[in-house]
């Protein structure tokens, strides 16, 4: 009995220094997106990886949302609204389309081409936008692709009286 105390009583700092450094990330508070519920949202969530940018993913508070680092710096949220033709950036990662616009200081990169249509707020001076895109692609891409980007060179022109 004595050999098992002492066991215990050696084994109890780390079992206390463990509970706190679980316990310490609260449920990340993202305001679902209008389409969260679509099916194939699940199919993405379900495909997310466990880190993006090394940052670990920690639990939310919605349906069809992550996020990654603590505090956050990367939020993503599936089922935003799908977005139609735009003048703002648009590049591809590994086969996955996505329209960048810069904020300040986060930046937001959706799917572009795909419905449910997911969305990735990130600040770049924390984490590098490639290694989000590239590390979020394969979840993102289980939604089909039905449309994708075109540079200014490949669209069709628009037509002229004449």
């Amino acid at each position: 009995m004595p050999a098992l105390r002492r066991t215990l009583t050696s084994l109890l700092p780390a079992v206390v220094l463990l509970a706190g450094v679980t316990g310490c990330s609260a449920v990340v508070d993202v305001d679902p997106a209008g389409d969260a519920a679509n099916a194939r949202c699940a199919d993405v969530m379900i495909a997310l990886p466990p880190t993006v940018a090394e940052n670990e993913q920690r639990e939310t508070n919605s349906q069809a949302t992550s996020a990654w680092g603590d505090p956050s710096r990367v939020v993503l949220r599936c089922g935003v609204d799908v977005p139609g033709p735009t003048t703002d950036p648009c590049v591809t990662v590994n086969d996955v389309d996505w329209v960048v616009r810069e904020g300040d200081p986060a930046w937001t990169a959706t799917t572009y081409g795909r419905d449910p249509a997911v969305e990735v707020l990130f600040d770049p001076d924390e984490v590098a936008s490639s290694t989000v895109l590239v590390e979020l692609g394969d979840a993102v891409s289980r939604v089909d692709q039905a449309r994708a980007c075109v540079g200014l060179a490949d669209a069709t022109p628009a037509p002229t009286d004449g």
